[in-house]
């Protein structure tokens, strides 16, 4: 499953995706794991969730960017969702159709492997491909 929340850069999504990540680590029976472009928000999740800043990683690609999340699931069988903060930025997105290409993967890719994917997107709800107009859960 994937949820998007939507809206253009310092609208707030970054805070609905860490008090989601906050609440929903309470009810949680697998891990929960935070990608970000950086560790700016590291005191703001709660401790069980286990933040990744992706800027050591050096990806330079969405196929590298999914081969991360690959490696992710493969060294943690217990993960049950995976938020995305800054998702243009560390998927390597440029475009809305690249952006709707990744997200896409990732629909299968949580399918195969019953994650759950929430993603924090600086477009709009023009801009995201028809079959995830449902998937929104908030626009800001």
């Amino acid at each position: 499953m994937i949820q998007l929340i939507l809206g253009n850069k310092g609208k707030g999504k970054t805070k609905v995706l860490l008090d989601k990540a906050n609440t929903e680590i309470k009810m949680a029976h697998g891990s929960i794991v935070y990608l970000d472009k950086n560790a700016q928000h590291m005191y703001e999740l709660n401790n069980k969730v286990r933040l990744i800043d992706i800027s050591g990683f050096d990806l330079k690609s969405s196929e590298e960017f999914i081969g991360f999340i690959y490696g992710i699931i493969s060294q943690d069988h217990d993960l049950e969702q995976m938020y995305l903060d800054s998702f243009l930025t560390i998927a390597k997105a440029e475009t809305p159709d690249e952006a709707n290409a990744i997200l896409k993967t990732l629909l299968e890719i949580g399918k195969k492997f019953d994650v759950s994917f929430i993603v924090s997107i600086s477009l709009q709800a023009d801009d995201i491909d028809e079959s995830f107009k449902e998937n929104i859960i908030a626009e800001l």
